[in-house]
């Protein structure tokens, strides 16, 4: 399907657009910054239900690394739906050949010793399983995250979760719950000052005797900030982390989540910074064509858990798991983790153009094909309606695109790693088009 658009949103899309706010739950968020409903979708793009076809460099944030509708992917999962679906945690063929291949790829010396537990089909469960695993290895109960962050909004998973608005009303959640500053482009004079400030943070939380806290379990850190803005830490970061986890007995808890399975052009961005967590979690990308499956990966050392230590009557979806093995095996057999790379080089040198003349633009980041492009004002502020203008400039011209950062004032672009040479010059075309414009009216 090429990019094709007419009318957004069309009658039909109107229509399941205003039966779905008649009926549907407050809490829909999506249809409200993009007016679509979708129909169909294969490889990078989608089509709503007017025949718009959209270029997608969103992936349902994140979730559909091999495309839309991979055929290969979908081969597998069908034949496993036929055969059996539902299977708790009884042995199949699908979920010893996923753990397997998830210990193969692992990252540093996770990789041949570790374990997998399954849980509920979401990121947020996959939190909560390292929150338990922290504690009952540990013996102790604090939890240490980032300002910035976001983990979920399970329970545990809204305590490490920086986000106020996800919190807002709903009354105190994990007690002994700390965030510390991440390192980002504001932090600090320098990336490495602020590197060494933020380890400082965290550090203190551990070791002062008057931190104000309980000694923490762990430390849950995304190894590249998502929702936070794409945010990629200095060199050293991970690796200060993982000392002072070390240094006091606790546990670093890595969330690949958004950054796992490719999409920084590596298998996981932990990998970037050549440090070995103690665990990883991990969903979105995992399903291989969108099937619900979280999951955790630990070194085998933490295997402490007696039986149903961490359940979910969902934890045995064999379809998803056929569909994450196979997902893994096309991005090998296709080199996708290289194509990722080169292809976000090229966006982020398309953006870095537009850059060098629109004083709006401060920071292009990212690693493969995870991309954020920061906004500010004249007067140095944070820049959330450029943002969204943009958006809705590439939306009414072909191509999905979505926000991210602590004031919505960072572009996110999280394309499938199937996306072609061809789709990304057309995307960014678009994209620039909607800096140049959208910047040229705000002079």
């Amino acid at each position: 399907m090429e990019p094709s658009v007419d009318e957004v949103p069309g009658p039909n899309s109107r229509r399941l657009l205003d039966r779905q706010a008649e009926i549907d739950s407050s809490a829909v968020a999506y249809p409200k910054r993009i007016p679509i409903a979708l129909e169909e979708a294969r490889g990078a793009t989608v089509r709503d239900v007017d025949g718009n076809t959209f270029l997608d460099f969103f992936a349902g944030i994140g979730v559909l690394n091999v495309g839309h509708s991979n055929p290969y992917v979908l081969e597998g999962t069908q034949d496993q739906l036929e055969s059996v679906a539902h299977t708790v945690d009884f042995p199949t063929e699908a979920r010893l050949d996923l753990i397997d291949k998830l210990r193969e790829i692992a990252p540093g010396g996770l990789a041949g010793s570790s374990n997998v537990v399954f849980g509920g089909p979401s990121g947020s469960d996959a939190i909560e399983g390292s929150i338990k695993l922290a504690k009952h290895n540990t013996g102790r109960h604090g939890l240490l995250g980032f300002e910035g962050s976001y983990h979920g909004t399970t329970a545990g998973a809204l305590s490490l979760t920086a986000g106020k608005k996800y919190k807002k009303g709903y009354g105190p959640l994990l007690a002994d719950t700390v965030h510390v500053p991440y390192p980002t482009r504001n932090a600090g004079v320098g990336s490495q000052d602020a590197c060494e400030r933020c380890l400082d943070a965290v550090k203190r939380k551990f070791e002062a005797p008057y931190g104000g806290h309980e000694t923490p379990a762990g430390i849950w850190v995304e190894p590249i900030q998502g929702e936070g803005g794409v945010i990629v830490p200095p060199n050293g970061f991970l690796q200060g982390l993982r000392d002072i986890a070390d240094d006091n007995d606790a546990m670093l808890i890595v969330d690949e989540i958004q950054t796992g399975l490719g999409r920084t052009g590596e298998w996981f961005a932990t990998d970037h910074f050549d440090v070995t967590p103690d665990a990883i979690t991990m969903a979105k990308a995992l399903g291989g064509t969108g099937l619900p499956i979280g999951a955790m990966l630990y070194h085998e050392k933490f295997d402490t858990w007696g039986p149903g230590g961490h359940v979910g009557t969902f934890r045995g979806n064999a379809p998803a798991m056929v569909g994450g093995l196979r997902a893994i095996e096309y991005i090998e057999s296709h080199d996708l983790l290289a194509h990722a790379t080169e292809l976000g080089g090229y966006l982020r040198d398309r953006i870095a153009e537009v850059a060098e003349t629109t004083p709006e633009i401060v920071d292009v980041r990212g690693k493969g094909l995870f991309v954020g492009v920061e906004f500010e004002d004249a007067d140095g502020n944070p820049d959330a309606d450029i943002v969204k203008a943009i958006q809705e400039y590439c939306y009414e011209n072909g191509v999905l695109v979505w926000s991210a950062g602590r004031h919505g004032n960072v572009l996110r672009l999280i394309p499938p790693l199937v996306l072609t040479h061809e789709q990304a010059e057309f995307g960014m075309d678009v994209l620039c088009e909607g800096v140049r414009a959208t910047t040229e009216d705000s002079h």
